[in-house]
């Protein structure tokens, strides 16, 4: 199932656990998701820790999943994306990203999805989609957009790089930041400030703050299927795997592909 849910009090955390990175296949994808509706429905759970363990939040998707993908499966396949990081941003109550290692990709939209981000000193979170070709399709283009504007959005996702505690901490991608030994105590203790507020306060309050962020999903997801068709996918995701990530060389075409 590669998730794991421990409640204490009115506190649920959810742990990511498919070692070493919690790289996001659809099976880990449909877990959360299921997990994530099962939590909505639960009234005695007033706030959530997302956590992905010691080693990493989430390092994004599978990208061997990904490279296997026919043209024709894209869209199915950024919709269980979608879906997955749309049920973390819909559990109707607080959510805290408690972040360790790397947050990039998909990981990095599921702590967006989360209403705040407790990161490691040593972490770092970003969006490095356009080094393999293609966009965010788990709501990061729109999510990322909220929390830090558009100018720096758009030079996180143009550039895909990845930033570092500090600096996401200046722009609001971090709320805190701490000792990497500290991160899940201090976002369950985030968690906690909830325990004694209205179950349903929180849920309408939630809702209202909510409400008209997802427009922008539906054209996200049109313009990954249509990047994900395009040659430059290839020529990133076969970088990726010969080379490492972020030295694809755009622009110069793959041989005998269109």
């Amino acid at each position: 199932m590669h998730v794991d849910v421990e409640v204490e009090g009115a506190v649920a955390t959810v742990r990511m656990d498919r070692p070493p990175l919690n790289v996001l296949n659809l099976e880990l994808l449909n877990s959360l998701r299921k997990v994530a509706e099962e939590i909505a429905g639960r009234l005695d759970i007033k706030a959530v820790v997302l956590y992905g363990g010691p080693k990493a939040f989430s390092a994004g998707a599978d990208i061997h999943e990904l490279e296997q993908l026919a043209d024709e499966d894209a869209r199915e396949h950024a919709k269980a994306m979608q879906d997955a990081v749309m049920s973390v941003a819909h559990i109707p109550v607080p959510v805290i990203a408690a972040i360790r290692g790397a947050a990039v990709g998909g990981g990095c939209e599921l702590a967006l999805a989360a209403d705040f981000r407790v990161c490691a000193d040593n972490s770092v979170i970003g969006l490095p989609e356009i080094l393999l070709g293609v966009i965010p399709t788990g709501g990061g283009t729109q999510r990322l957009t909220a929390v830090v504007g558009l100018p720096r959005a758009k030079e996180i996702v143009y550039s895909g790089r990845a930033l570092g505690a500090a600096e996401a901490g200046q722009i609001g991608l971090a709320d805190l930041v701490v000792p990497d030994g500290e991160v899940l105590t201090e976002a369950k203790s985030w968690a906690a400030r909830y325990a004694d507020s209205s179950a349903t306060g929180l849920r309408a309050a939630k809702a209202a703050l909510e409400y008209g962020q997802d427009d922008g999903l539906a054209v996200e997801l049109e313009n990954f299927v249509e990047s994900f068709h395009a040659p430059d996918r290839k020529i990133g995701m076969r970088s990726f795997f010969e080379h490492g990530p972020g030295r694809a060389e755009f622009g110069k075409g793959a041989e005998g592909e269109s």
